[in-house]
């Protein structure tokens, strides 16, 4: 796979988008987390151990990433699908267990045939936490939300034409 960007110009940060599955698993709907949001990066903990022998050979092991992501201040509003997901689920319902289930997919738009095809990762079964709610006076109401992906991996592509986003798996 290749970057669909022009060669000696580095990618631009909106090509990097993770979707809150806001509709149904079998037919997802796909909005965008951190649309307030002005820096967010994804965290690898790669949790590497690095030992030496008896004989001074030093060993690293690696496992696969545990991969984080959180998104502060994630106003409130009305119009963003994700934030009034969240918003139900953890302060209305306070229903940890189905935040401790969400699906979510990232987007690397960036690699890839632009727009059409560019590669994705969904996983089946992400935590969406919001950390807190409120903000300052004469402010906005803020809720940051920490992110951990987790569940079954699938690798694909994203088609995304408009606000619509088209996840087809295994290409």
């Amino acid at each position: 796979m290749t970057f669909n960007t022009t060669a000696g110009q580095t990618v631009d940060r909106e090509l990097l988008i993770a979707y809150l599955n806001t509709g149904e698993t079998g037919t997802p709907t796909w909005s965008p987390l951190g649309t307030r949001v002005t820096d967010s990066s994804m965290e690898y903990d790669w949790q590497e151990d690095s030992s030496k022998d008896i004989l001074g050979t030093t060993r690293t092991t690696m496992k696969k990433p545990i991969i984080t992501q959180t998104f502060d201040p994630s106003n409130l509003d009305a119009g963003d699908p994700a934030i009034v997901k969240v918003w139900n689920l953890a302060v209305k319902e306070q229903n940890a267990a189905a935040l401790a289930n969400q699906d979510v997919l990232i987007v690397h738009a960036y690699a890839g045939t632009a727009k059409t095809a560019v590669f994705a990762e969904r996983y089946s079964s992400c935590m969406v936490k919001p950390s807190s709610l409120g903000g300052e006076g004469g402010g906005f109401i803020g809720m940051p939300i920490d992110v951990t992906l987790g569940g079954t991996r699938t690798v694909g592509t994203a088609a995304i034409s408009g606000n619509t986003v088209t996840f087809t798996e295994g290409e």
